[in-house]
This record gives C-alpha cells, sequence and structure tokens, in this order.
C-alpha cells in the first residue's frame, strides 16, 4: 500500500508562534510522520522544533527539494519510499508548500503514481494579500518575478495593468526584498494614476502592513516601509 503525502504549512513570519497561525489539528499529522520532503533542511528543523512534536528532529530524515533540484530522478528517489508504502511531509520554507514553490514537483510526481496527496490548513501569502487587497478575488494571477532590466520591466507592467484593466483580473508579483522600493518607484511612474495598487509587507507579522491605494494616491503619500521585508504587490481596477 501507498503512502500518503501530507502538505504542510508552516509560518509566514518568525515572529509568530506556530499554533498562533496553524491549527493544532495539522499536529497529529506532524507526530504521524518521520519522512520530510523539505526546501531547506534547517528551516524545517526549526519549525518541526517549535511545533513540539513528539519524535526527536534527529531521528527523522530531511531531503532537500529546492532550486538546486534539477534531475527528475532526484525527485523520483524523494518519492520512492512513499511508493512503497511510507507517508511523508512536504515543507517550504515559509507559508504553504507546493504554491510558488518547488514542492510542486514531488506533487506532480505523486499524482502520475496515484498518491494522495493531502494538503493541511495554514496561511498563504498571496490569499491573504488577495483577501485584504479589496482588488478582484475571483479573478487573479500570480506572475511571480518581474524581468530586471528597466526596458522589459515596464512593457512587462504595461502588459500587467492591460490585463487588469481589460480581464478584471488582480496581477499580483514580488521582487527581492531589498529591490522593493527600486520597484515601488518603477510602479508609481509607469502605471496610470487610476489604477489601484496593494502592498501587503511581513503578512502575519506584528509589523504587518497592507494598504491599496491608487498609484496617483501613492505618489502623493510617497514609498511605504516596505525596505528589505517580504512583500506582494497586486494590481487592479
Amino acid at each position: 500500500m501507498k503512502g500518503t503525502i501530507y502538505m504542510i504549512p508552516c509560518p509566514i513570519s518568525d515572529e509568530r508562534g506556530v499554533w498562533d497561525v496553524l491549527p493544532h489539528s495539522n499536529l497529529d499529522i506532524m507526530n504521524s510522520l518521520d519522512y520530510f520532503i523539505v526546501e531547506n533542511v534547517r528551516s524545517a528543523r526549526r519549525f518541526l522544533s517549535k511545533a513540539s512534536i513528539e519524535r526527536k528532529i534527529d531521528e527523522l530524515e530531511f531531503v532537500e527539494l529546492n532550486e538546486h533540484t534539477t534531475s527528475s530522478a532526484d525527485v523520483e528517489r524523494m518519492l520512492k519510499p512513499v511508493l512503497e508504502g511510507r507517508s511523508a511531509g512536504v515543507i517550504s520554507e515559509a507559508g504553504v508548500p507546493g504554491v510558488a514553490d518547488p514542492g510542486a514537483d514531488i506533487v506532480a510526481l505523486a499524482h502520475r503514481h496515484d498518491v494522495r496527496v493531502v494538503p493541511l490548513v495554514g496561511p498563504s501569502s498571496i490569499l491573504m494579500s488577495v483577501m485584504a487587497s479589496g482588488l478582484n478575488g475571483q479573478s487573479f494571477a500570480f506572475v511571480g518575478y518581474l524581468p530586471i532590466k528597466d526596458a522589459e520591466r515596464q512593457r512587462r507592467l504595461k502588459d500587467l495593468e492591460h490585463r487588469a484593466r481589460t480581464e478584471h483580473q488582480a496581477q499580483l508579483f514580488i521582487e527581492a526584498p531589498y529591490r522593493n522600493v527600486k520597484l515601488f518607484d518603477t510602479l508609481i511612474k509607469t502605471l496610470s494614476p487610476q489604477l489601484r495598487l496593494t502592498v501587503a509587507a511581513d503578512i502575519t507579522s506584528p509589523e504587518e502592513l497592507i494598504k491599496t491605494r491608487t498609484v496617483a494616491e501613492w505618489r502623493k503619500c510617497g514609498v511605504p516601509d516596505i525596505a528589505k521585508r517580504p512583500t506582494i504587490f497586486i494590481l487592479g481596477i
């Protein structure tokens, strides 16, 4: 009998306790597992330790699945114990695994082998930013990172603005935190004044910042406090 893949969320912010943001019902599943497929072993061990699971951390087996995992054979090897009957937990560095996260690779392979995949409840910065934005929550797209070169970035932003207007679809994207301010400056210079822009930084932390204003309003009030802070940007009408 095959094992099960459990998608285990973890806190987005290190400043919140594990059980402040996760339901305690997750703990029973976590206690039952001794095999974890994780984005980063160190952060996964720290998360499980803070969660106070019953098993000793040193007795658990961890394998890393991240941007450095380039071989499909490596992913196949990670799934092999599950095909042999051992259940596994998939853990991202922050938030929910499998969404804008390498964990999707093991899930795709699990489905091809008819392995059951169970998502557990937890915080998603993508969904939470949409929830608090006031923009269209029925139609939205997460497009990841924008191009780095200025000309390409401006063309991409105009394309996203066009989609937001013609399809009434909210457009979500991110940037490396140390480049947030530069991106924000590009946004308010490139986008139409009437377009709405949400800035959602440090979601679930005590310093959480979520604001939606028109581009014209952002131009008047200036750059929000987003320097070196994990931030999601959303465009909408």
